[in-house]
């Protein structure tokens, strides 16, 4: 029997159409999270995809190509799946090529991807120099849901500079995106939010070319300046853990997304300002827990992880991050220690006593940035790195009230989007660490060496 050319062109045609609509697509990703000698985390997002692989060998050695798939694809409330691949047991030091395959269809990006297994310099090398950036508040228009006027997003240049600058890592400091008045009021609203921003093309290459971690600020953990108190912390929390990569969130019995990591000579804590926080106007009973904005147990993690660090002596610098200003306490200003004096007090006499060196906070949440010190002992300087917005508007409060700070470094205040990016190099007993900050079109608009020395 003879079969029509026609009929074998429409089977041919329906059989492609049910392929296509049954394969799944890659919504944002690949991003590469926490790094370590011998693993690596990549993260990335589809949506009705029946399985995704991703396939890695060491650059130039297709030879040595393992896959890992992923089969189980669970729905997130914004019919989101993420995946994260944590490819173990790497060689230290190499870099890996990879591709991802989302049900078969391998993916095609305009950059090489690619990831790199920390080497060990520990007793072996002097520390390696690298270099990181650091920042806050991204928001990105979403007219919709955003409030009347003038848009408060108002440049993506930022993050094309970022993911061209060469760095080895970004330190996301919070409000890394914002939850709208029709997003924090429901669980779907909150994952709406997350899988919307992180899947802007403008931001698909910086996530690629670095390793990325985070911690939260008001504005990703909730509603504006929220406490404690807010009733879908739990599901926040959720979503945060599924889409950063973070090395760990918290502790078992005292969740949260505090963390740590090091990378060459530094070491990095990354606090929670939000799920075990007093507000800002409360006022304690006297006799009390001290006013907080980390709960007692996550202070005594931080002490206890500031002492550990200090006893390996492999890191030179020593690095807090935070969601609001910690060393300021001049008139005027809002979501900062200020209102938590006693906390604060606490953790410098903790820093002091007990001989920790190398320490800088970095901060943000202000829509302003600058470059703050205080004097905590006789030879010692602690420095604070205040890095703000991304992208989001900044605030009039800079201009004004702020226009001078006994604790800033002179010519450090920058009142437009901007990013700071961090140098850390020199030789082991003479390590310096070089700030620099850039703004929305590229401009350098200062720059400052911190030598080790003056933290000690």
């Amino acid at each position: 029997m003879k079969v029509r050319p026609l009929l074998l062109l429409t089977a041919a045609c329906s059989l492609l159409t049910s392929f296509a609509q049954a394969a799944g697509k890659l919504v944002s990703g690949p991003m590469l999270g926490a790094s370590a000698h011998r693993e690596a985390l990549v993260w990335l997002e589809t949506k009705d995809a029946k399985n995704v692989t991703l396939e890695y060998w060491i650059a130039g050695q297709p030879g040595t190509a393992k896959k890992i798939t992923k089969s189980r694809l669970r729905d997130t409330p914004a019919s989101g799946q993420i995946s994260q691949f944590r490819p173990g047991l790497l060689e230290m030091g190499a870099t890996y090529e990879y591709s991802v395959s989302v049900d078969g269809v391998k993916q095609v990006f305009p950059y090489s991807p690619k990831f790199t297994a920390r080497a060990q310099w520990e007793w072996h090398t002097p520390p390696p120099d690298f270099k990181f950036l650091f920042g806050t508040c991204a928001y990105l228009n979403d007219p919709p849901y955003d409030r009347a006027g003038a848009p408060y997003g108002k440049t993506l240049e930022t993050f094309r500079l970022m993911a061209d600058s060469g760095a080895d890592f970004l330190v996301w400091g919070g409000d890394n995106w914002y939850y709208r008045e029709a997003d924090f009021d429901s669980i779907s609203g909150l994952w709406y939010r997350a899988q919307r921003d992180r899947s802007r093309p403008e931001l698909q290459k910086l996530w690629a070319v670095m390793n990325h971690y985070a911690i939260w600020d008001d504005h990703d953990y909730g509603s504006n300046d929220a406490n404690k108190s807010y009733a879908l912390k739990d599901e926040s929390l959720d979503v945060f853990r599924a889409y950063w990569g973070n090395p760990s969130y918290g502790e078992r019995d005292n969740p949260g997304v505090y963390t740590k990591f090091d990378w060459g000579d530094a070491a990095f804590f990354l606090t929670d300002n939000r799920s075990y926080r007093d507000d800002d106007h409360f006022i304690p009973p006297p006799g009390s827990e001290l006013k907080t904005q980390y709960g007692a147990r996550q202070r005594d993690w931080l002490k206890q992880s500031l002492l550990a660090a200090q006893t390996l002596q492999h890191y030179t610098f020593k690095f807090i991050v935070t969601g609001g200003e910690f060393l300021t306490s001049f008139s005027g200003v809002t979501e900062t220690f200020a209102y938590y004096q006693a906390e604060r007090e606490d953790l410098l006499k903790f820093i002091k006593d007990h001989g920790i060196t190398g320490v800088i906070f970095l901060t943000g949440d202000v829509h302003f940035t600058e470059l703050a010190r205080k004097k905590l002992a006789d030879t010692q300087w602690i420095y604070e790195l205040t890095s703000s917005p991304f992208s989001a508007g900044v605030n009039a409060i800079a201009l004004t009230e702020r226009k001078t700070d006994p604790q800033r470094v002179d010519g450090t205040q920058v009142v437009d989007q901007n990013f700071c990016t961090l140098a850390i190099h020199g030789a082991r007993d003479a390590r310096v660490l070089t700030i620099t900050c850039t703004d929305r079109q590229g401009a350098v608009r200062w720059t400052r060496d911190i030598a080790a020395s003056e933290l000690k």
